[in-house]
């Protein structure tokens, strides 16, 4: 049996000898030649070389990307019957002579059209293809659309050429359908075309029958600052207080003081109400007010007799009654920066006067002029009156103020509700009013309980033994 050796001898064995082209000196001398040559391929990038067409201009040109384009544009030419080719065949333009200056054929270069004149209506023009949109998005822009359609497309967001309505009808029509949506910025957006279009006096008037557009149309000229044209607004509808009360906020505007004080002077002729024509006054008289006492401060302040101080002007009401009780408070009631003569004034009322007086004066540690506020003077002297507010709030206005002890025991002691009174002696520290309490109550063990509270040695303590001794009180346990 044969080996495997042998076998494969046999089968891979021929007798024919290969085709051979030549000598087997030539055949070397071809095989050295190839070599050499895909050497030189492999040396050589890609990048580096440049392809030609089979019309002989290199891959990539602008003059070869418009032949590639023309060749495809007329390949499609038979199914888009409308479309244009890329560059009409008659044309002696080629798109490199368009950027190198001169035509086909070394024309003159007077002959030579510029670009922009290329791509105009000429025969010569440079045509690309053209993206038609469906049919049906033409009727965006075509259509007759009715008022409810255009109400309903701007309610979507989309545009609209108002302009087509022209007639007083139509625009009327349009704003009846806007206000029917119930969208304000339809309705807006439709107020506005109006006031472009129309005049002022039959927009006013067509107004007039339709309150929701006209709130509207009123919110869009607040809001766009068009004073004139609202305050002409309100007076075709005849809305005068309305009027007086836009033309009045303007004071808001002017930032000179003394400008502001003609201004509100001049405001007192209009017809307002007769609620806010006292507001009105009363807003020119206390900016007057204010600029007198400014004035008289300054020149205090120069003078090195008062220390400077912040401004009065423009302060509120009560501010500017504060500003007097921290400043002036001791002036007679004749004088103008007097807090008497504010209240007088302005008819501020005795509550809002008290309060003022009583944080202003705490605060200044005046604390007679505090007591002075709990006292009336009648025919037999002085006696104690009953303020317009309770007497804890007025404690707790005092605590506030850091008043010393003394000063808050008096107006403790005034609290009329005893289990009231005891607590806040207690949160004050009053002992004399707890012992005091605790003694006509006859509560030796409250007595007892509370002496642990009172400092050691303290004049509270041995006034507490004194009682906790004495066998004429009877006490109850």
């Amino acid at each position: 049996m044969k080996s495997n050796t042998d076998d494969e001898e046999f089968w891979t064995r021929s007798r024919l000898g290969a085709f051979d082209f030549g000598p087997e000196d030539e055949v070397k001398e071809s095989r050295q030649a190839v070599n050499q040559i895909s050497h030189m391929v492999e040396l050589n990038n890609d990048d580096d070389m440049q392809k030609f067409s089979w019309s002989g201009d290199p891959v990539g040109s602008i003059s070869w990307s418009v032949r590639e384009t023309e060749l495809s544009s007329q390949s499609t030419e038979k199914g888009v019957a409308d479309t244009p080719s890329i560059i009409k065949s008659n044309s002696g333009y080629s798109l490199t002579s368009l950027f190198k200056g001169k035509a086909k054929g070394g024309l003159p270069e007077k002959n030579f059209l510029s670009f922009s004149d290329v791509l105009d209506d000429s025969p010569a023009r440079l045509h690309t293809a053209e993206i038609r949109n469906p049919k049906f998005e033409y009727k965006d822009f075509t259509s007759d659309w009715s008022p409810e359609e255009s109400s309903r497309r701007l309610q979507q967001g989309k545009a609209v050429p108002l302009e087509k309505f022209r007639s007083l009808r139509d625009k009327l029509s349009l704003l009846d359908s806007a206000i029917s949506t119930n969208d304000g910025n339809v309705i807006t957006a439709v107020l506005i075309h109006l006031k472009r279009t129309l005049s002022r006096e039959v927009l006013f008037r067509e107004l007039a029958s339709r309150p929701t557009a006209l709130r509207h149309f009123i919110q869009y000229l607040n809001e766009t600052g068009e004073q004139k044209v609202l305050l002409q607004l309100l007076g075709a509808l005849g809305r005068t207080e309305e009027a007086a009360l836009l033309q009045y906020k303007e004071h808001l505007s002017i930032t000179d003081d003394n400008k502001r004080r003609d201004f509100l002077k001049s405001c007192l002729r209009l017809p307002f109400s007769a609620e806010d024509s006292a507001h009105v006054e009363d807003h020119f008289t206390l900016l007057e007010r204010q600029l007198m006492i400014q004035a008289t401060d300054r020149q205090a302040e120069c003078g090195g007799k008062l220390p400077k101080r912040a401004s009065v002007l423009n302060m509120p009401l009560i501010a500017t009654l504060a500003y007097c009780c921290f400043n002036h408070y001791s002036k007679p009631e004749g004088n103008f920066s007097s807090p008497l003569n504010i209240r007088q004034t302005f008819k501020i009322t005795e509550k809002q006067y008290f309060m003022t007086a009583l944080a202003a004066r705490a605060e200044m540690k005046a604390w007679p002029d505090v007591d002075a506020l709990f006292n009336s003077r009648k025919w037999l002297g002085l006696t104690r009156k009953k303020p317009p507010l309770s007497f804890q709030r007025v404690v707790d206005i005092l605590q506030k103020n850091s008043a010393p002890t003394q000063v808050l025991q008096d107006y403790v002691a005034m609290v009329e509700d005893a289990e009231l009174r005891i607590s806040l002696a207690q949160k004050h520290n009053c002992h004399d009013i707890v012992i005091n309490m605790y003694r006509d109550q006859k509560d030796r063990q409250q007595m007892i309980r509370y002496r642990g509270k009172v400092g050691r040695g303290s004049a509270e303590e041995r006034k507490i033994d004194e009682l906790l001794n004495n066998m004429q009180i009877r006490w109850k346990n």
